[in-house]
């Protein structure tokens, strides 16, 4: 058996990369020779941005969204949102916007609510950026996410399982010794699939936002329905009982009273004033309410109705808890009557 000796590995590993560098280099020494400096400053651009630091909680949003204004930030929100734009790209999404927009406006509870609805759509981003070990993307949205929700519950775990799975696929890639093509190959192939599965994801969560949406007003609308057809139910109710007890007292006033009864043999002892509503006095309101009664054997009122009233109802009460309070000389049998109580602001 041939022992590889791990040393002889890594040189060797480091001839094939210098090898690649070379042919790297004299590609690049070419396309100098036969292109201008913006090219040049494309080709450097990747480079930088493999060197740039992992993105924080503090750097989640990009200088560039927090240099809008409010207004901006607001109108950036609601075009992300309404194009599906929801935590992606980079710079570009409604979870940057917003949350820079919370930052300028701490107390707007529309942001809140926003942020609210997109926050559970970012951590399933997370966990499928980590699932296709995209961890880059994984970290960028779990720094959002922490920005967003220090103390959100799945926070923890996300980033133990992007370090977890970033480690895992740094071991594997060792093992794999993937040359420098292999590489680059998987990483056009993941930037690919990322952006497919981005706008895949996107798409699906904005069209489950409108449901709910949906879903939510049908409700709304259903229970106020529900609500004015038990107000209008409670309404019929007590008109019928009003009236039924309207009906029941004239029947008792008409057994009660002989034939022989007379209004002219009653003789008032007490006939207090009927107060005036507060509200219909404020209003000047004027009126009028034709009340019938009984009055007992001893002279006080054992029953009492409302005939007719103008206007409806905003004397009734009072006029007929004043004539309850009135008292006349005994008499022999019960005598039931009618009075008309005006009711006057300016009296």
């Amino acid at each position: 058996m041939i022992v590889v000796n791990p040393q002889d590995r890594r040189a060797r590993r480091m001839s094939v990369v210098s090898q690649l560098s070379i042919v790297l280099a004299l590609g690049c020494a070419l396309a100098a020779c036969q292109k201008e400096q913006p090219a040049q400053e494309a080709a450097v651009a990747p480079a930088a941005k493999v060197a740039a630091p992992a993105v924080t909680a503090e750097t989640a949003v990009s200088a560039k969204v927090t240099a809008l204004t409010a207004d901006q930030l607001r109108d950036a929100a609601r075009k992300a949102y309404a194009e599906n734009r929801l935590y992606a790209p980079a710079e570009d999404n409604a979870v940057e916007y917003y949350l820079a927009l919370r930052d300028k406006a701490p107390g707007d509870a529309a942001v809140s609510s926003a942020l609210t609805d997109l926050l559970p759509m970012t951590v399933i981003a997370i966990e499928q950026s980590v699932n296709r070990e995209d961890f880059a993307e994984a970290q960028r949205l779990a720094a959002l996410l922490e920005k967003a929700d220090a103390q959100h519950p799945a926070l923890a775990r996300l980033k133990t399982s992007i370090a977890a799975q970033q480690d895992a696929s740094t071991k594997r890639a060792a093992q794999q010794q993937l040359t420098a093509e292999d590489e680059a190959k998987k990483k056009v192939e993941l930037e690919k699939k990322r952006l497919e599965d981005q706008k895949k994801q996107q798409e699906e969560a904005a069209r489950q936002l409108v449901a709910q949406q949906a879903a939510s007003k049908q409700a709304d609308d259903k229970a106020a329905v529900d609500r004015a057809e038990q107000q209008r139910a409670a309404e019929a109710r007590a008109a019928e009982q009003r009236a039924a007890e309207q009906r029941a007292a004239a029947a008792r006033q008409a057994a009660a009273t002989p034939a022989t009864a007379d209004a002219s043999d009653l003789r008032p002892l007490s006939m207090p004033p009927p107060r005036y509503p507060p509200d219909a006095l404020r209003a000047g309101t004027s009126g009028e309410v034709q009340v019938e009664f009984t009055v007992g054997t001893d002279g006080s009122v054992t029953a009492a109705r409302v005939v007719r009233s103008n206007p409806a109802r905003i004397f009734d009460r009072e006029a007929v808890n004043a004539v309850r309070k009135w008292r006349f000389q005994p008499v022999d049998a019960p005598v039931t009557t009618r009075r008309t109580i005006g009711f006057n602001p300016q009296s």
